[in-house]
């Protein structure tokens, strides 16, 4: 459960987006990072329930930076408004699949995927999905992850049947993601609930057979 001060400091980050600003109220920032982390060390020990192998996770490994990449953006504003984190096994910078905890006023989710996997992945993934599509979508219509979670992102979606894949494939629509990724909404209210950390739990459960079936397409 974070606490109120966390929120309060992204909402003035939001209105003073600039450095004087940030390394005036950085002790602030400091500590609304120390109770993050320690919500991330949460879910890592969460994790570590389902897969061992999340143990040796950090939240150092999970955590993204505050600083924004601005080279390339119109948008010059140097933080990020949020607080994010990866969890992924190996890291944030693996290639597998995994989820995502943002927390950001107004726009807080748990989400799970694997956001624009190279090439190989990718095929990888759509051979999966082409194989083995009623188990891929018997994972995505069951009850409570429909109920909880979104559809996955259409984002970069092809118009067309990816290379090697006909018109008519039953499985089409997904074969045309570049992304798998999907995401549940969370309440501001919610956050500050002594039921978080279980509500975070529950949503982790209902996305396990998602983020293992493309886990195991990248590695098998």
């Amino acid at each position: 459960m974070l606490q109120k001060n966390t929120i309060e400091f992204l909402k003035s980050l939001k209105k003073n987006n600039n450095k004087p600003w940030f390394d005036e109220n950085r002790k602030q920032y400091e500590s609304s990072k120390a109770d993050f982390e320690i919500l991330v060390q949460s879910i890592i020990s969460t994790l570590a329930k389902i897969d061992e192998q999340y143990s040796l996770l950090k939240p150092k490994d999970c955590m993204y930076r505050i600083n924004r990449d601005v080279r390339f953006s119109k948008d010059k504003s140097p933080y990020k408004t949020n607080f994010g984190a990866g969890f992924t096994i190996g890291g944030k910078k693996s290639n597998l699949a995994g989820y995502y905890l943002h927390i950001e006023p107004g726009n807080i989710f748990i989400g799970g995927g694997l956001w624009m996997p190279d090439a190989d992945a990718l095929k990888k993934i759509r051979q999966e999905i082409d194989y083995n599509f009623s188990n891929f979508k018997e994972i995505l219509s069951e009850k409570k992850f429909v109920a909880n979670f979104e559809g996955l992102s259409t984002e970069n979606k092809l118009a067309n049947a990816p290379k090697g894949y006909e018109t008519d494939n039953i499985a089409l629509e997904y074969l045309k993601l570049k992304s798998f990724t999907t995401s549940a909404p969370i309440s501001d209210e919610m956050i500050f609930n002594k039921n978080f950390e279980k509500k975070m739990y529950e949503q982790i459960i209902l996305l396990n057979p998602f983020i293992e079936f493309l886990n195991r397409a990248i590695l098998d």
